[in-house]
């Protein structure tokens, strides 16, 4: 795998607590894998034979259930993935595919094993990651059982304009009909919440958003630092 590859990894929370000597075992055996869009990287119901580490593109964490199909998670690089399982050994509870041209560090699970087995540092920092899914696990619970569609959505296109350092106009982050999915709504549900927020000031052109009065959609949304994370 190129040097090259290495940047910016060591600044990813699970990593960040690795020994110097380790991080270079850790990636000894590791490969750099580069896939096109919709390519199924791993499907649920089996355990993980590597951590995957998203150098770049997007990834997409979904479940299905006989005939209904659902998207859990849509991962931006850089992150890592599968990490409870790649611990653990159990089986992988979502799908992951790619959305878009995807670039992939794979780390072989007895190498993460080997390394927790004897650096403290390193599994402090995995503890970590781990808890913080978590409460990331439960936020999203609490979103999608004590709200309406319409305030998921409200409080979606606040965190949106909050990552875009509050910009007017934003970018959806995915298509309409995953945004749907991943909030708890049908395609048409979606259409109509989008609606329903113009009266807060949301405009919607494509797949851009527009935010003009952010103090009345927060009025409508009431963000609440127990559910959601800015």
């Amino acid at each position: 795998m190129p040097e090259s590859e290495f940047d910016g990894l060591r600044t990813l929370p699970p990593l960040s607590g690795l020994q110097d000597g380790n991080f270079e075992r850790l990636f000894a055996d590791a490969t750099l894998q580069s896939c096109t869009a919709q390519i199924v990287l791993l499907t649920e119901g089996a355990p993980p034979d590597h951590l995957f580490i998203l150098v770049s593109g997007a990834v997409e964490l979904f479940a299905q259930w006989q005939d209904r199909e659902t998207t859990m998670e849509v991962l931006r690089s850089p992150a890592c993935f599968f990490l409870a399982e790649t611990v653990s050994g159990a089986d992988c509870l979502m799908s992951a595919r790619t959305l878009e041209p995807t670039r992939m560090i794979l780390v072989p699970v007895e190498a993460v094993h080997a390394i927790l087995a004897e650096d403290a540092g390193f599994v402090r920092a995995v503890a970590a990651e781990l808890a913080d899914r978590v409460q990331l696990s439960v936020r999203a619970t609490k979103n999608l059982k004590m709200r309406t569609s319409l305030e998921r959505l409200a409080n979606f296109i606040l965190s949106l304009q909050d990552m875009a350092d509050g910009r007017t106009w934003i970018e959806l982050p995915t298509e309409k009909r995953k945004l749907a999915s991943q909030l708890g709504m049908t395609p048409e549900n979606l259409s109509r919440a989008l609606k329903g927020l113009q009266a807060y000031g949301v405009k919607v052109d494509g797949g851009r958003v527009s935010v003009s009065n952010r103090d009345e959609l927060a009025k409508f949304a009431k963000p609440h630092p127990l559910i959601d994370r800015r």
